[in-house]
């Protein structure tokens, strides 16, 4: 009698932990994708994943854009292995330059691009409906508990700031976050300057800065223009250089 307890007992044991979920199962989620990875995309420029191998990265253009599951750099640049160097943070913020103190990883990157890769180009992209930008006048108490987030958000309070100053109190959360999704790329493009290796590179015209806004919804990128002080659509501005 107790033999046979014993071999429920594991027999119980042994059916219950398969129907929980383990760290095999979990990854098994993934083989589909990668497969179809593996199949497709490889396939289709596996010569490139060679070369790359054998003559190593050459991009000659950073982007540095949110974390948020919906923006994909080299989908919405239509970018191909190797081509695109990339940084994906919370809101798309740039750490500003602290001197010694400066040891993240979002800085280090920034100078491997410049002073290894030698890029040519800086894009910071924000978007649409950025749950960061929202943070940064969220009063959720949960917020509070979440310190390391907390003290990621201070790169936004100067958009947040200027935001404030520009729109009315009553102004709905939508238009107000749209306003300093737009304004905070101007003031991480600003953070990146603060950086002497971005700057001098910038001075000697050897470097180049983009502010790009990706707005989900309808797919397009509107590019931040110096010379208007506004966010025109990048279309037209191929366009633009064409009829030139």
């Amino acid at each position: 009698m107790k033999r046979l307890l014993w071999l429920l007992s594991i027999l119980t044991t042994t059916l219950i932990a398969q129907e929980e979920p383990t760290t095999v199962d979990r990854s098994l989620e993934f083989a589909k994708g990668h497969e179809t990875f593996r199949n497709v995309s490889f396939k289709l420029h596996e010569e490139e994943y060679v070369r790359l191998v054998k003559e190593g990265q050459t991009p000659k253009t950073l982007m540095i854009s949110c974390s948020d599951s919906r923006v994909i750099p080299e989908l919405i640049s239509s970018s191909n292995p190797g081509q695109l160097f990339v940084i994906r943070t919370a809101g798309n913020f740039v750490p500003k330059n602290e001197g010694d103190k400066t040891d993240d990883g979002v800085s280090a990157t920034i100078q491997y691009a410049i002073a290894v890769l030698n890029i040519t180009d800086i894009i910071v992209c924000g978007h649409s409906n950025c749950g960061a930008v929202d943070g940064l006048f969220s009063t959720d108490p949960k917020l509070a508990k979440l310190t390391v987030l907390g003290r990621w958000l201070r790169w936004g309070e100067e958009a947040k700031k200027f935001t404030l100053l520009t729109v009315k109190a009553t102004a709905a959360p939508d238009k107000r976050n749209r306003i300093a999704e737009h304004v905070s790329v101007i003031y991480q493009l600003e953070h990146l300057l603060s950086f002497p290796f971005v700057k001098q590179r910038v001075d000697e015209g050897k470097l180049f800065l983009h502010g790009w806004y990706f707005d989900i919804a309808s797919g397009q990128v509107n590019y931040y223009d110096p010379r208007t002080y506004k966010f025109e659509p990048l279309l037209l501005s191929r366009a633009a250089g064409i009829a030139e």
